[in-house]
């Protein structure tokens, strides 16, 4: 199941002028460091004239998933959500109208 919450965290992040790649690198949350691998989604929201870029990553040892969000308005990040790996498999309803 993910979790949903919304709290500041501490994040290293690099970019690279010539690809225009933006890459977090480091997760600081709860007094543990998780090192990000590959950003498997990302796209952006607006908050009025301000754009908020939101990333879904992993750790590099596939053990967590986070959903990060970069406001750049303040240039603060936020974690939106997380799950760990031995965290159960959220179940849906059957949507099957027959």
């Amino acid at each position: 199941m993910r979790e949903s919450i919304n709290e500041p965290v501490s994040v290293v992040w690099y970019y690279n002028a010539p690809s225009h790649h933006m890459q977090p690198y480091m997760l600081k949350w709860n007094s543990h460091e998780y090192y990000l691998g590959k950003i498997d989604f990302w796209h952006k929201t607006w908050d009025g004239k301000y754009q908020i870029h939101h990333f879904s990553i992993a750790d590099k040892d596939g053990q967590a998933y986070f959903k990060l969000a970069f406001r750049t308005d303040n240039l603060q990040w936020t974690i939106e959500e997380y799950m760990y790996s031995d965290m159960p498999a959220p179940t849906y309803a059957s949507s099957n109208t027959s």
